[in-house]
């Protein structure tokens, strides 16, 4: 996520990644962008940002074996991980070292673009998107989420609260920084003044799910820049955010478990 973004990922963090954040809801909206993306057979697919490469398993069946999919991101901990896992069968992910400022891929190497939750945390965001008009073809696809505004995620609402009561604002810092790309027109704004045509942005809503709230919560923080502080806490304080927490989303627990809505703007455009 370009540059050293608020969102880097080091030590166990990317295992807890995989292990929480993917199946509880990020790969329902890996697989949401790529059916928008309407990838076909034999494309040239860059998943920029990649994370741990979710997105580009899911692109990688859809181009087959005449196509190509790289996974590329700044983070060296969560490529690692994207590595150990075993791509789709009969499919092959190239994985790629590169910040967003600069693709190190030539001139129209990509007929699409896909970026899940990446563009709120590049440090220059103009700067990648031009980039990203740079690598794709002429009439070539860009399609990208970012999440809307944190008002409207009462997970995060109640997370942020938790962390800036119980450890600080700046431990909280990198959390907010997911949010703040979520007004679309300032998003239509961005993408147009890279070149690209035609932005359509659609407002899309999913749950989180997961069958325990309980141990929901610890995992996911697990999995984020905020793990280290919350581990170092004492045990007392850590149990009293991890009880807040559970108080504040106790009314998005059903009979099968944690059920929040999210929200986040897809956003399809062609160079």
């Amino acid at each position: 996520m370009g540059e050293q973004s608020g969102w880097q990922l080091s030590g166990n963090a990317p295992e807890a990644y995989e292990r929480y954040i993917i199946p509880a809801f990020i790969g329902e909206w890996a697989q949401d962008l790529v059916q928008t993306a309407a990838l076909r057979a034999g494309e040239r697919v860059l998943d920029l940002a990649c994370g741990t490469g979710v997105v580009a398993r899911s692109a990688a069946p859809v181009v087959g074996q005449t196509g190509q999919v790289v996974g590329m991101d700044v983070n060296e901990s969560m490529l690692a991980m994207a590595r150990t896992v075993p791509p789709p069968s009969g499919t092959a992910i190239t994985w790629q070292h590169g910040d967003a400022a600069t693709l190190p891929a030539s001139d129209g190497a990509f007929d699409v673009v896909l970026c899940q939750q990446g563009l709120q945390y590049f440090a220059q965001r103009a700067t990648a998107l031009r980039e990203i008009a740079r690598v794709l073809v002429p009439g070539g696809r860009l399609t990208l989420s970012v999440w809307r505004p944190l008002e409207r995620q009462p997970f995060f609402v109640a997370l942020v609260a938790a962390l800036e009561a119980h450890l600080s604002a700046e431990v909280a810092a990198p959390l907010r920084a997911a949010f703040t790309l979520g007004d679309a027109e300032e998003l239509r704004g961005l993408v147009t003044a890279a070149g690209f045509r035609s932005p359509h942005i659609q407002l899309v809503v999913k749950q989180m799910r997961y069958p325990s709230l309980a141990e929901y919560l610890p995992g996911y923080v697990a999995a984020t820049p905020m793990a280290g502080a919350v581990a170092a806490m004492e045990d007392a304080r850590r149990t009293a955010l991890f009880e807040d927490l559970q108080t504040a989303l106790r009314p998005y627990v059903d009979d099968t478990g944690l059920a929040v809505p999210m929200e986040c703007h897809v956003l399809v455009a062609r160079t």
